[in-house]
């Protein structure tokens, strides 16, 4: 089978090789999986570089959320046949076919294509967290999302407006305001061309938003601390923007605000239970249509460096998604 190999950490497009591997065997505990889907997410391009925070031993398999079918299941594993269609979120996952941890795994929404289903679990499951575990969002209540035209931020659109409330939308150019409005953000700020903090006050007659959703730090979420509302709540979710999040807590202290922190993979160490029980909810949105991940490309598995490529230099909107 074939399957990408990160063999020198570089730029995505220096450190991935396609290779030949053996197909992999079920282990016990495990389910192989038919690859049909594999989305790609910045901590491919982290893994590249030798910038995340696991440091895979050199070559490795990247990738890690994507959508297969059910080949092959290893002794104790239950709940699953053969050829069920899957999604599941494991380190290694850009190749034909896969090994993965059945505990990792869930049945993908009959109401998704291969391609969205892939783009299910990461983005969503840390939407859902964020939004309703951490920050209790009510319906009514206002959401300002950052990056809202990214993979994280289109999940989070969705969600904030599946719970009833009324959702602004921060972007980098016009071609992302499109991406924007079509996950269904009410208010989209280009932030290249206007000021958000203004435009919040002036969406919410200066009140400020109730939550605000910030996967990027840096100067972001300090400017975000001027158009909190009263109680509002800040979920730090990551810095994409490169800077970590300096909190003046004095002023969280003056202002009656809370800042939340938001690390979905600790969730399938300590509470996998909550994990499963969120996959149905989104299950439920999804077919409802509710909610659908913004799938922007679908790239050949051929060309995954040029995709993992652009990804890291941000010239992506919406969510990638390589296709076999």
């Amino acid at each position: 089978m074939k399957a990408w190999n990160v063999v020198t950490l570089a730029e995505p497009r220096d450190a991935m090789r396609l290779t030949d591997q053996p197909s992999p065997a079920a282990a016990p505990g495990s389910l192989v999986l038919k690859t049909l889907a594999v989305a790609l997410n910045f901590p491919d391009v982290l893994l590249c570089r030798g910038e995340y925070q696991e440091k895979p031993e050199l070559p490795f398999v990247p990738g890690i959320e994507l959508c297969g079918t059910v080949t092959g299941i290893g002794d104790g594993v239950t709940g699953f046949r053969l050829g069920d269609r899957v999604i599941a979120t494991h380190l290694g996952v850009m190749a034909e076919e896969v090994q993965v941890p059945a505990a990792t795994a869930f049945p993908a929404p009959g109401s998704l294509s291969d391609a969205e289903a892939a783009a299910l679990c990461i983005g969503y499951q840390t939407g859902y967290f964020g939004l309703h575990r951490r920050a209790r969002i009510a319906p009514g209540e206002t959401l300002l999302v950052h990056a809202a035209a990214g993979g994280v931020g289109t999940a989070a659109v969705q969600l904030g407006k599946a719970a009833g409330a009324t959702v602004i939308g921060v972007v980098g150019n016009e071609a992302k305001r499109r991406i924007a409005e079509k996950a269904g953000a009410d208010i989209v700020v280009n932030r290249s061309t206007e000021d958000f903090v203004d435009a919040v006050k002036e969406a919410t007659g200066g009140r400020g938003a109730d939550v605000i959703y910030d996967p990027v730090g840096g100067e972001t979420f300090e400017r975000s601390t001027r158009c909190i509302a009263f109680e509002g709540r800040i979920i730090v979710v990551g810095f994409a923007g490169g800077t970590l999040q300096t909190a003046r807590m004095n002023h969280a202290l003056v202002k009656n605000y809370s800042l939340l922190g938001l690390h979905w993979a600790l969730y399938t160490k300590k509470a996998p239970e909550l994990v499963a029980e969120v996959h149905e909810q989104l299950t439920l949105l999804a077919d409802k249509g509710l909610i659908r991940p913004v799938v922007s490309e679908t790239v050949p598995f051929d060309s995954a460096p040029d995709a993992v490529q652009r990804l890291g230099d941000g010239k992506t909107a919406g969510r990638v998604v390589l296709t076999l």
